[in-house]
């Protein structure tokens, strides 16, 4: 007898989804399009922004709206987003129906990887961003404009990860997208250590308020510049990124 998730009938298909989750209208499994495989907890999962998405996203909107992402970072956000779908499509396609249940390359409730998320978020988001906030009441642009691109870009790799982290992204595409987005980072944390030393404040003659400000930006810049280096260099090209490879391939060879 033939599997009833074989059948291309819509009808067919609804009534199958309908048995397996009852709480579900049929008319919104059109809307949810649930795939051959995946269940509707599934489903939901990848229809829905998460809170950590919904703050990034947040954030991208506000600095946009403020004139502080130049045309290049906000082009290169929207790059992204088409080149992880064609990639996923072409070059990496998932091997299984539902990807969010592939074993992950590292363990997301270990001690280090929740270690260092969560330090990446301080340095890399939480900081800048009052570092932001505290320039628009002292009035600095010059600080503000050095730090928004890569507070903008980091708030795009977290929505980008949420995106790649659900069930239609194979393992790859997960990890190429910080790949991505560190790569392009580097530079705008480069920018904003020349631009926070290019400051002639201290010993200048300036307040001591703002002296501190210039000194809390350099050191802000340099170790927003030392940390995401060596997340990229140090542990992302070397280690996850090949690690990832490697599963998805030996699994194709099991499959």
């Amino acid at each position: 007898m033939a599997d009833p998730t074989d059948l291309n009938l819509p009808e067919e298909r609804e009534h199958v989804y309908k048995q397996q989750n009852d709480d579900v209208p049929a008319s919104s499994l059109t809307y949810l399009n649930p795939k051959r495989g995946q269940t509707m907890e599934t489903t939901r999962r990848a229809n829905r922004i998460s809170f950590w998405q919904l703050n990034a996203l947040i954030v991208m909107v506000v600095l946009a709206a403020s004139g502080l992402v130049s045309p290049l970072d906000f082009g290169f956000v929207l790059f992204s987003v088409v080149y992880i779908f064609f990639l996923s499509k072409f070059a990496f396609p998932p091997q299984s129906d539902d990807p969010s249940k592939d074993p992950p390359v590292f363990n997301a409730e270990g001690i280090m990887v929740k270690t260092g998320l969560a330090f990446g978020a301080v340095l890399g988001l939480a900081l800048p961003i009052a570092y932001i906030f505290h320039g628009f009441l002292e009035g600095d642009q010059e600080g503000i404009k050095a730090a928004a691109p890569h507070v903008f870009l980091l708030a795009s790799q977290a929505f980008m990860d949420g995106v790649a982290f659900s069930d239609r992204f194979s393992t790859p595409i997960r990890v190429l997208v910080p790949v991505f987005f560190n790569a392009k980072r580097i530079s705008t944390l480069m920018d904003w250590v020349r631009n926070e030393f290019s400051k002639v404040c201290v010993g200048g003659g300036c307040d001591a308020a703002a002296e501190r400000r210039v000194l809390l930006g350099r050191g802000l810049a340099v170790a927003n510049l030392v940390f995401w280096s060596l997340d990229l260099f140090g542990f992302m090209l070397p280690i996850y990124l090949p690690r990832a490879f490697k599963k998805y391939y030996s699994s194709a060879k099991t499959d």
